[in-house]
């Protein structure tokens, strides 16, 4: 039986609530899920996800748990000054990157539809003195953000795990200026997901199972209105999803991609 939209919101926020009261000590996956109790070196994961030393250094430890499929800091062109928002920020390991990088002048929103994520990154920002960034709790599908008031857009595996994308990408055009950037690093299927993977609810918490298929999500970008689509996939992403789910094969039905437009 198809689980209904709140039937996955509810189960998605419950599994993220306990990855942000268990703070970083790594998971098995990007969603933190149970298919695993092995430890994993939360910095070992991010190099490989294309994090350098030096990102790993310059914020809160307590903000990097390990999470997400790629760098999306690393191809959005961040430029001082800039308004920027991140989908789905979790402990805020992004916005404290993009932070640096749009400088003093510039402001990152960081949007979480899951309130413990909230205070965790509320409180990674304050006991870091940040006053350029701030986090909103709010569901990615009704961003709490006004039109045309941002300049860059920023995700970490986030979009694949709502059950409205099509609803995300109006959202993200509504909210960005014109001209404005969508920078993304997510999930999207390369073949077709087995039914009982789709069913999963762990396996969608861990961001496998709610990947559409890369042509359906080029076309609802470009019906939201976007131009100069760009999706290119991770040279590593076999070796990056195939860890979340040992023995399940994700790697034949899924793949790490670079998401790119500009409205």
């Amino acid at each position: 039986m198809a689980k209904s939209r709140e039937d996955i919101r509810g189960f998605i926020r419950k599994n993220y609530a306990q990855v942000a009261k268990k703070g970083n000590v790594g998971g098995c996956c990007s969603g933190g899920c149970s298919c695993s109790d092995a430890p994993i070196d939360i910095n070992e994961t991010s190099m490989k996800l294309g994090y350098t030393e030096n990102d790993l250094s310059n914020v809160p430890t307590e903000a990097n748990m390990g999470l997400g499929c790629g760098n999306p800091i690393a191809i959005a062109n961040l430029k001082e000054g800039e308004v920027v928002l991140d989908l789905g920020s979790g402990g805020g390991f992004d916005c404290f990157l993009a932070r640096r990088q749009v400088g003093e002048s510039g402001y990152v929103i960081g949007v979480d539809m899951t309130p413990d994520m909230i205070s965790l990154a509320r409180k990674n920002a304050e006991k870091s003195g940040y006053t350029n960034v701030e986090f909103r709790l709010g569901e990615i599908e009704h961003l709490p953000v006004p039109d045309s008031s941002v300049d860059v857009i920023i995700s970490n595996c986030v979009i694949n795990l709502s059950p409205d994308k099509k609803q995300v990408f109006k959202e993200a055009f509504r909210v960005l200026k014109a001209g404005g950037r969508l920078s993304t690093s997510d999930v999207v299927a390369t073949a077709e997901l087995p039914q009982n993977i789709k069913d999963d609810l762990s396996l969608i918490a861990s961001c496998i199972g709610g990947a559409e298929y890369v042509e359906d999500i080029k076309e609802m970008i470009k019906q939201a209105g976007f131009k100069n689509i760009k999706l290119t996939s991770k040279d590593n992403s076999r070796d990056i999803v195939k860890e979340w789910a040992p023995n399940k094969n994700i790697e034949d039905f899924i793949s790490s991609y670079i998401i790119e437009a500009v409205k």
